[in-house]
């Protein structure tokens, strides 16, 4: 009897692979996965999925991401040229609404009195450089016939530091007479040194002693305060280079500052009553010189 042949394929196998029944019908077992071969899929296809390359939305790059990039730069940028700008603004206003009222003290006219600005006193009890450069200067119009009295303001807010005194010891050891030299103990800043000139002092006309970087703002302050002010500047760059310098720069802040004093215009810390020590010496002057010098 022979063997029965079996067909070389049929609906569920090959010859060489039997179909496994009861399982998936038509699939051998060469074609069934083993768990391990799943888990090595499984593996290929998340490492495959982590080197493909990330779709980058066109929002977030290229040449809009660019271009918006490039516009927030300017933005920026102009926004610090804007501000640089408004910060030297009063600064270039103060020089040029008082170019025509700054002099040399060959060419400055002449005033009744000068006005003195303080700028500190050493620990020995000496005026500063910049101080004794400003006294120099006012005795030099003094002596000149430009004024006739010479006004010193400065800060005696505390018992053992008092400027005024100061520089009228310097200007009598200069050789003026002290009869000539009048002094205000509450010129606490440039703006409170010319109200009080004008408010409690008295004085209309003036002649503003102090270095090239502060005059333009102190003759702006002054004239402001209703002064006929005129300024003759001390140029101590070459023996204070970096003092002078630093006045320069700190001149920027400084005028912005003072462009809000001249608006809303406050009170001196101290006003107080009416001084004649001004009028006073002018009136001596006059007697002496039969008729006044400024």
């Amino acid at each position: 009897m022979c063997a029965p042949r079996f067909p070389a394929t049929g609906p569920h196998g090959t010859r060489n692979s039997p179909a496994v029944p009861g399982v998936f019908p038509g699939v051998t077992t060469s074609d069934r996965a083993t768990p391990e071969t799943n888990s090595d899929d499984a593996r290929r296809t998340a490492a495959s999925e982590a080197d493909r390359p990330t779709d980058t939305p066109a929002s977030a790059s290229g040449p809009a991401a660019g271009r918006r990039s490039r516009r927030r730069v300017r933005l920026v940028a102009a926004v610090a040229v804007a501000a640089v700008l408004l910060a030297f603004l009063p600064f270039v206003w103060t020089l040029a609404s008082t170019a025509g009222h700054r002099h040399t003290a060959e060419t400055v006219p002449d005033r009744p009195v000068a006005l003195v600005l303080g700028a500190g006193v050493r620990s020995d009890g000496l005026p500063t450089l910049l101080l004794a450069r400003r006294l120099d200067t006012a005795a030099d119009l003094y002596f000149d016939g430009r004024v006739s009295v010479i006004l010193v303001t400065g800060d005696n807010s505390v018992e053992h530091y008092n400027e005024t005194d100061t520089m009228a010891d310097y200007l009598v050891d200069a050789g003026v007479p002290a009869d000539r030299i009048v002094g205000d103990y509450a010129g606490f800043s440039t703006w409170e040194s010319c109200v009080r000139a004008r408010e409690v002092f008295g004085v209309e006309e003036a002649t503003v002693v102090t270095q090239d970087f502060h005059l333009p703002r102190a003759v702006g302050l002054c004239r402001s305060a209703g002064i006929d002010a005129v300024g003759v500047a001390d140029s101590s760059l070459h023996d204070r280079r970096f003092a002078t310098v630093y006045g320069w720069l700190r001149e920027v802040p400084a005028a912005v500052a003072a462009a809000g004093t001249v608006l809303l215009r406050p009170d001196p810390t101290f006003l107080g009553d009416d001084e004649t020590g001004v009028q006073d010496a002018l009136a001596d002057d006059a007697a002496d010189t039969g008729g006044g010098r400024g």
